[in-house]
């Protein structure tokens, strides 16, 4: 079994809710976060599996057609690709945000899903997000956490950015660099 790495996308991969854009609904409104194609290259270079598992409620609630969400999710995993960032793959919920389903986050059907079908080792694997829901998905998966952001949160770590993060998250998984 093989120890991964699960990235939100929004907030911690890409800018959203800031003055230049409020939601990503265009491969050309996506706008990485400082740092955060260089934690992916860092983090890829563990030889862990590194995962993006997002909610995409827009989809669902009629703002973002699915066809335009795989072309921004072309465009991330190329930005991340630059820099030597390597996404093994990018899992959506695109229900509407109360519709119930268990792929949704807090729920931890994404990453359960994709443990199965990769083979993880969830315990010795880290959830990394901005949000509570993020944290609650990876906790009740069994993996590790770490918030971004500077509000609290019952995650096992916390930083300013994902780039700030790369230590806890290397620690976290057991890699010696």
């Amino acid at each position: 079994m093989n120890n991964a790495i699960f990235l939100d996308r929004d907030g911690v991969l890409n800018e959203v809710l800031t003055s230049r854009v409020k939601f990503v609904n265009r491969p050309e409104e996506l706008y990485l976060l400082e740092g955060a194609a260089e934690a992916v290259a860092i983090l890829s270079e563990t030889g862990c599996d590194i995962f993006i598992v997002t909610n995409q409620g827009g989809v669902g609630l009629g703002f973002l057609k699915e066809k335009n969400l795989l072309k921004i999710h072309d465009r991330l995993s190329s930005l991340l690709g630059q820099s030597g960032g390597k996404i093994k793959e990018i899992v959506y919920c695109p229900h509407k945000p109360k519709a119930g389903c268990e792929c949704r986050k807090p729920n931890a059907g994404m990453l359960i899903d994709l443990a199965k079908r990769y083979d993880i080792n969830l315990s010795g694997s880290v959830m990394v997000g901005d949000h509570e829901r993020d944290i609650e998905a990876g906790k009740k998966a069994g993996c590790k956490t770490v918030f971004i952001g500077t509000d609290e949160s019952a995650a096992d770590a916390s930083a300013d950015s994902l780039l700030a993060a790369v230590p806890f998250i290397i620690d976290m998984v057991g890699i010696q660099k």
